[in-house]
């Protein structure tokens, strides 16, 4: 991997410790007398490309790595499914869960039973509010927020957009890491609403992400603005695309800046052909890499020191956030020498030569 594209917060310091910031230890014991298992419950393949092509891969390539067994499954944005997985890898003799939950109130409730197994547990990607997870691992998503409000506000200048219209396409209203992201973009453009700088638009949050219910709801923000939007401030490359494909409709496409998230695939072929303005690449390899040390080390009794914490309500929850990255035209390039998509996906067909034009060799 290239060194340097990323920040990596408390990464490197997560040591092996007896007495840590994790005032729970009730999964520990359990565990360091049972053979090392892990699960993982991913959210959906649906909302984006990355739990299946990412966080999978990358979660298989450590604990391999580490020769413990593991299970990781796919809920498929199914809240039934969702526990029944949970019951069943708890039943099956896991010893470290790490969930991504589809909101607080399933995940509580599949980290409350864990916990009272004696599993050990980590949120991972998003924190579930109220919860009782041992460790939680992603990014600072407020500053992924921010990355977008900053990447829209310099794609409407460099298109010399004068009071433009800016819609938003927020996130699932489920998920914590949806409001983190939407404070990060608000702190950025609101000031801007506020001094008549932009005019703020149509907003809408998406259910579960859903892409397909993006373009629809997008479709209704443009009638309802009378097709006056000049820019979307789109939580993820999917709702982005989604709002590109009604834009293509309506042939606004490359006239009306659009952000996103995941430094998708999709997401950086829209942004080579001009579609999107910018997105915001997660490294997930550092973020799994991060959660199945721990996951590793809890799965054997063992505890680890982030160095840091996140509050959820009077909880200090032990936590390891990573820095985002803003990805432009000029530097989609950068995905790519990292590993996280590859050349030959990203660059097929009519986008070949726009990536040699934008420096992808």
């Amino acid at each position: 991997m290239r060194k340097g594209i990323l920040t990596i917060a408390a990464v490197g310091l997560l040591t092996t410790g007896g007495l840590t910031a994790c005032g729970d230890d009730s999964g520990d014991k359990a565990a360091s007398t049972k053979t090392p298992k892990i699960g993982v419950i991913l959210p959906d393949s649906k909302s984006s490309a990355r739990w299946e092509t990412a966080d999978r891969r990358f979660l298989e390539e450590a604990f391999k790595a580490a020769n413990v067994k593991y299970d990781i499954q796919n809920a498929q944005n199914d809240k039934t499914a969702f526990q029944t997985i949970a019951d069943q890898m708890i039943t099956g003799g896991v010893t470290a869960l790490m969930i991504v939950n589809l909101d607080s109130g399933t995940g509580k409730a599949v980290l409350d039973k864990a916990k009272s197994q004696g599993v050990a547990t980590i949120d991972y990607d998003r924190l579930t509010l109220g919860g009782s997870a041992q460790y939680y691992v992603s990014f600072d998503n407020e500053t992924v927020g921010k990355l977008q409000g900053e990447g829209l506000s310099k794609c409407l200048t460099e298109k010399g957009a004068k009071n433009p219209v800016v819609s938003y396409l927020n996130g699932s209203p489920t998920d914590n890491n949806a409001t983190l992201f939407k404070a990060g973009y608000d702190s950025v453009l609101k000031p801007k609403f506020d001094a008549n700088e932009y005019v703020k638009g149509p907003e809408d949050a998406v259910p579960a992400w859903d892409n397909a219910q993006a373009a629809t709801i997008f479709e209704q923000q443009l009638t309802k603005a009378n097709g006056k939007i000049d820019g979307v401030l789109a939580a993820n490359d999917g709702l982005g695309n989604a709002a590109i494909s009604i834009l293509k409709k309506n042939k606004l496409n490359g006239k009306v800046p659009v952000t996103g998230q995941d430094a998708s695939t999709e997401g950086l072929q829209n942004i080579l052909a001009g579609d999107q303005c910018m997105t915001v690449y997660k490294a997930v390899r550092e973020e799994a890499k991060a959660a199945s040390d721990l996951a590793i080390a809890l799965a054997k009794g063992e505890k680890k020191d982030t160095g840091q914490t996140v509050k959820d309500g009077d909880r200090d929850v032990p936590s390891v956030l990573l820095t985002p990255k803003a990805i432009y035209k000029d530097n989609v390039k950068d995905v790519i020498a990292d590993g996280y998509v590859t050349k030959e996906e990203v660059c097929t067909g009519a986008y070949a030569k726009l990536c040699a034009d934008a420096g992808i060799s």
